[in-house]
């Protein structure tokens, strides 16, 4: 869908069977050069709960973002980074008609018979629907 979505970058689009952020970077890394950047990709909400988790230790946030960077769609809002973690966390710029669309949304709505079309993006639209329709 990224690929479609028009990225303008060069970049490389990867899927992992891990459940953990950091595991999924990790992962890649064996794939990669170890110089590549590698980017999670979020939501401004999943971002607010990455950095406000208890993960039971300290260090564990700057321990992950040491392995990836994240991309924050706006999702109802920008996000701002604490000062700590800028240089690893960037916006990820969405046109504002779909800053507040998630992806979970578009799948319920898919499930109920429901309009969804006008959440997503023209250039996936038909990739959404042959693989959630």
């Amino acid at each position: 869908m990224l690929e479609r979505s028009g990225l303008s970058v060069p970049h490389s689009i990867a899927t992992s069977d891990q459940g953990l952020f950091i595991d999924i970077a990790r992962e890649c890394r064996t794939h990669y050069d170890p110089d590549t950047r590698i980017y999670v990709i979020c939501g401004r909400d999943a971002a607010e709960r990455i950095l406000a988790w208890d993960y039971g230790r300290p260090g564990v946030v700057q321990e992950m973002l040491d392995e990836f960077e994240l991309l924050v769609a706006p999702r109802g809002g920008r996000f701002q980074p604490p000062p700590e973690f800028e240089r690893r966390i960037h916006a990820l710029n969405i046109r504002g008609e779909h800053d507040a669309v998630s992806s979970s949304e578009v799948r319920e709505r898919i499930a109920r018979g429901e309009r969804w079309e006008h959440l997503v993006p023209e250039g996936i639209r038909e990739l959404v629907r042959e693989l959630y329709c």
